[in-house]
């Protein structure tokens, strides 16, 4: 099988299907699990390509260069159809490639890290391997079709299209999401993520930060924000503290970290900063690439879990909870620099509920923070990860109070095909989902914070001082739309009329008989 595309510097994103497709069929529990895999490969085949062309450049300017990985643990010696490695396995004498993958690469790439000289990419290396013990494929002839296959997802002789590779991996990352089951609860709809991400503009020069990343969808789209909007006068030091000193997140499940890493690394960050652990509690299980973090951040932007219950260790926070949401969003508020901002989801309990630490926390937000908007999603927003809980987004800056909320409401026009109707509450379905057009309005108006039939605002002052409910309610919902022919509407006047002389005669007779 050939490892060159037939288009220079695309994505073969149907390579891509083709492994999963071979991954499908072998001793995987569920996709999680071969998405793993599937990141740590491209990982190492995109690394790989990297110390190649670094090779080059070195070797040009006569100076010394040394790689991440020695042989025969390059991708070049053990995946591509020329390597020595690669040979040996192809004409028998080089024994099992999935034993050597099992036995000898995954523990050497495990172990890259360790030392005081190890660089960050052998840190990066041994993050994404640290909690793979051993691949998925039991057998060694779809093991090769898989290298082979990946060897040729991407032409690299002209340019390395890093956001074209990551394309293509975010959408099987969507395509994960969408399967619900055991992968829903870590993504958030891109629709949202872009929305939100395009209201906190972060700029170059700034820090990112999630603190519960999780396959990085937040980090990566900020990422990608940053380099379409950043000034044409940028220098190259300011790209490169881009591209390995202003994105950081921290994540706690191991299977998803190693992805996380993975997609920041395909799509174009050199160095993404995640921490691999227990946010709430502290807890580190792989530090290394977090080292010299900063303690606060200029962005935040995160969508924390909605169900889970914090229950054991002892919790850093001033208002104690069992509600994670509650603790996390305590940790992007103690997070933020002085004239940070941040934007984050948010169930609506978190707005409304009354109980000493939910009151507490928003009595803080209110007082040192400037809640620039809440944004209401209709029921429905989250149905590709797997929920149908009623959310907001909360976009907020420190350093001074709030004097006002400016609220706007996200929800399906009366009326629209698809969309589901319950008492004249609005829900967006499958049929009728969730799309950047909803969020129109709302990103043209959120600079003036302007009026609208769904937008308003509301004063600090006329909230309830005990219990500080800042629910969004909207005072003028859209009317439904009036439908039907002339002589359609003029029979349903005329049936109203009726229908009110009637009750008039009704009322007009009780009241006689009295």
């Amino acid at each position: 099988m050939t490892n060159k595309n037939s288009q220079s510097g695309t994505v073969n994103s149907r390579r891509i299907w083709a492994v999963c497709d071979i991954m499908r069929q072998a001793d995987y529990a569920g996709a999680l699990e071969y998405i793993s895999d599937i990141t740590w490969l491209l990982f190492l085949r995109l690394l790989d390509e990297r110390e190649r062309r670094d090779e080059q450049r070195s070797l040009a300017l006569g100076t010394p260069y040394e790689s991440s990985l020695q042989s025969p643990y390059r991708w070049r010696d053990y995946a591509t159809v020329d390597g020595v490695k690669r040979r040996a396995f192809d004409d028998g004498s080089g024994g099992s490639v999935v034993q050597w993958i099992n036995d000898d690469l995954l523990p050497t790439l495990r172990m890259a890290g360790e030392g005081s000289s190890a660089t960050m990419r052998r840190k990066m290396v041994a993050g994404v391997i640290r909690s793979t013990e051993k691949i998925g494929v039991r057998y060694d002839k779809p093991m090769l079709d898989i290298l082979d296959l990946l060897d040729g997802v991407i032409e690299f002789e002209q340019t390395a299209d890093a956001f074209a590779l990551s394309g293509a991996y975010e959408d099987l990352l969507l395509k994960m999401g969408d399967a619900k089951g055991d992968s829903g609860q870590f993504f958030t709809p891109r629709v949202i993520v872009q929305a939100l991400v395009e209201a906190v503009a972060p700029k170059i020069g700034e820090t990112v930060y999630d603190p519960c990343c999780g396959t990085g969808g937040f980090l990566a789209h900020a990422f990608r924000y940053i380099i379409k909007t950043k000034p044409s006068n940028v220098t190259t030091d300011e790209m490169a503290t881009l591209k390995s000193r202003s994105i950081y997140g921290r994540e706690r499940a191991s299977r998803v970290y190693p992805i996380c890493v993975g997609n920041l690394v395909l799509h174009g960050i050199d160095e993404p900063r995640i921490w691999h652990g227990d946010t709430l509690l502290d807890d580190e299980v792989y530090g290394d690439l977090f080292q010299d973090a900063p303690p606060n951040y200029d962005v935040v932007l995160t969508n924390p879990p909605f169900s889970a219950k914090f229950t054991t260790g002892t919790q850093k926070y001033a208002f104690e909870s069992k509600d994670t949401q509650l603790l996390m969003l305590q940790e992007v508020m103690d997070s933020l620099k002085p004239g940070g901002r941040a934007g984050m989801v948010v169930d609506e309990g978190i707005l409304f509920k009354a109980t000493a630490s939910h009151v507490g926390v928003r009595r803080r937000l209110l007082e040192e923070f400037d809640i620039r908007a809440i944004v209401s999603l209709a029921s429905g927003s989250f149905l590709s990860a797997g929920t149908g809980i009623r959310t907001n987004l909360l976009i907020f800056e420190r350093g001074r109070p709030t004097s006002e909320i400016w609220y706007y409401d996200v929800s399906p026009p009366p009326g629209a095909a698809g969309a589901s109707d319950s008492g004249g509450v609005w829900a967006f379905t499958k049929q009728y989902p969730l799309s950047e057009e909803h969020f129109e309005e709302f990103l043209t108006l959120l600079p003036s914070q302007g009026t609208s039939m769904r937008s308003w605002t509301v004063d600090r002052e006329d909230l309830d001082p005990k219990t500080l409910d800042i629910k969004g309610v909207n005072p003028h919902p859209p009317v439904p739309p009036i439908t039907g022919t002339p002589e359609e509407l003029l029979e349903k006047i005329d049936s109203g009329d009726r229908e009110l002389d009637a009750t008039l005669a009704e009322l007009r007779k009780a009241l006689a008989e009295e």
